[in-house]
């Protein structure tokens, strides 16, 4: 830190002491540096959030106070409409995709949709696709070159970006997020996360959020400085990326108390590591971690990696962390299950302008990216939980860990929906967990059985907990899966509703 920084800084921690509210420019009198107002709230920004302090725009001046401590966020009625507007028709900003589309433009020293631009920028989409399909130590997705980052920005990011907003906002809602939040993002590439979290703050008032990044990449850190900034609100700090690989990361050199720890679509492309290895490099960052903070791992949806995702959880969980969601443990179990394939699916998002642009070829299909799959989980340090509800002694409801007992019998089961509708017109076909599940299982609803009493189980939302009743128990040979087949008799409710039996 330069010493007219340190001064400046100096200053405003005395001000703020002896004053709870006063106009940045009065700081002017006690500091020998000849500095404008801006120039003195530029240099002071990145620091706000670790002083305590709220700067607003007043004029050509900034009103500054202290900030009041942080508090669980609740979304207003504005706040919660803003957002089931966005993700009703959900899209990349026209501003956001500007700025990326000149950030192409400065990248290549050429308009972003000039045809050779579009074509390289293609043969980095499919390099990268197939790349990912690859097994073991040939599977490499490398984002060192720029052409690999700008095929990421088109299209990768903007599926991630509204990814994101739909986790975020489901945070918010279940009061685990926070007035004021440090972040940490590791593994930022280009600044997907940062950037997800800046458009989610333009549609709230009065929240604070502080973001730290780590990423290897020279080519990611410059897309990131050159993008992020000009996105982020004045509610959001933005440090410089701390360039580092994941494995090596030390967590003395991260912030304290971080409220939020995000590794989103980062750990199923390290290579040759073990999930105990990887549960060892997560649990070494927690200790960065605020008491009431949360860990956010986000992989794919396809099969590879969820499963592998599941198994990190169980993995964290028996290290000493707590799963939050989506997974929840209603019997008070350990789940046993060794492969275990669930992922949450939202609305697809609008393509962007130059997703479009890639599209205007012989094979459209293969650089349309609009549907959002994927799989995450949230772990604590505390013992919070997102569903709190456990089984009653005495329960008349049927383990999943005994369903070879109840073969060819009707049965009650309470347990949490663990996908989207996985079926078919004909057949709804939907992912279930108890949690002491020792073989997978499904809800099979016919579309000529479907009732008002047993349609709430298309309705509910991922990770929410059921109670099903009179359903019948099948065994799938082919699969080695138990089928729960819903008839126009079976009801499906939320715990603790009435029911007419």
């Amino acid at each position: 830190m330069k010493d007219s920084e340190k001064e400046i800084i100096s200053t405003l921690k005395y001000v703020s002491h002896m004053k709870p509210e006063f106009r940045l420019s009065e700081i002017k009198n006690y500091i020998t540096c000849d500095m404008s107002v801006e120039q003195i709230y530029s240099t002071i920004r990145p620091f706000l959030y670790e002083l305590g302090i709220d700067a607003s725009p007043e004029g050509e001046d900034f009103r500054i106070k202290l900030a009041p401590s942080a508090t669980a966020m609740e979304l207003t009625e504005e706040e919660v409409k803003k957002s089931e507007l966005f993700f009703m028709s959900a899209v990349v900003s026209a501003k956001l995709q500007t700025i990326i589309e000149q950030y192409i433009s400065k990248k290549t020293a050429k308009k972003w949709d000039d045809p050779l631009v579009l074509d390289r920028i293609r043969k980095a989409v499919v390099g990268q696709k197939n790349a990912y399909w690859k097994e073991g130590s040939s599977r490499k997705i490398s984002y060192e070159k720029g052409y690999n980052v700008l095929g990421y920005l088109a299209y990768q990011f903007p599926v991630y970006f509204v990814q994101f907003q739909h986790i975020l906002y489901g945070m918010a809602q279940a009061g685990i997020l926070k007035t004021r939040m440090r972040i940490l993002d590791v593994g930022a590439g280009p600044g997907t996360v940062p950037l997800a979290i800046a458009d989610f703050y333009k549609r709230l008032e009065g929240r604070k959020a502080d973001i730290y990044s780590v990423e290897l990449y020279d080519e990611n850190i410059e897309a990131f400085n050159s993008i992020v900034p000009q996105y982020a609100p004045d509610s959001i700090t933005l440090h410089e990326p701390i360039r580092s690989d994941v494995r090596e990361i030390k967590p003395e050199g991260l912030p304290e108390n971080i409220d939020l720890m995000v590794f989103s679509n980062v750990l199923n492309e390290i290579k040759d590591i073990t999930t105990e290895q990887k549960a060892d490099m997560v649990l070494k960052l927690a200790q960065r971690l605020a008491s009431d903070g949360s860990i956010l791992v986000i992989e794919p949806a396809d099969r590879a990696n969820s499963v592998e995702l599941r198994r990190l959880s169980i993995a964290l969980r028996g290290a000493g962390l707590g799963i939050y969601a989506p997974c929840s443990f209603i019997w008070g179990a350990g789940c046993s299950l060794e492969e275990c394939w669930s992922f949450e699916q939202k609305q697809d998002i609008t393509p962007t302008l130059l997703m479009r642009k890639l599209a205007e070829c012989d094979e459209p299909y293969r650089y349309v990216n609009t549907d959002i799959k994927y799989s995450y989980f949230i772990v604590r340090k505390d013992s919070l939980t997102k569903e709190c509800y456990k089984v009653p002694p005495r329960a008349r409801f049927a383990r999943f860990s005994k369903m070879g007992t109840h073969k060819d019998k009707r049965i009650n089961v309470v347990c949490s929906l663990m996908s989207s509708d996985l079926g078919d017109e004909k057949y709804s076909l939907y992912k279930l967990c108890d949690g002491t599940s020792r073989k997978a299982v499904y809800a099979v609803l016919p579309w000529h059985n479907v009732t008002e009493d047993n349609s709430l189980i298309k309705r509910a939302k991922y990770g929410e907990v059921l109670e099903i009743y009179n359903v019948l128990v099948n065994y799938n040979k082919e699969k080695d899966a138990f089928n729960l087949l819903l008839s126009k008799g079976s009801t499906v409710s939320r715990i603790g509703e009435e029911r007419d039996d």
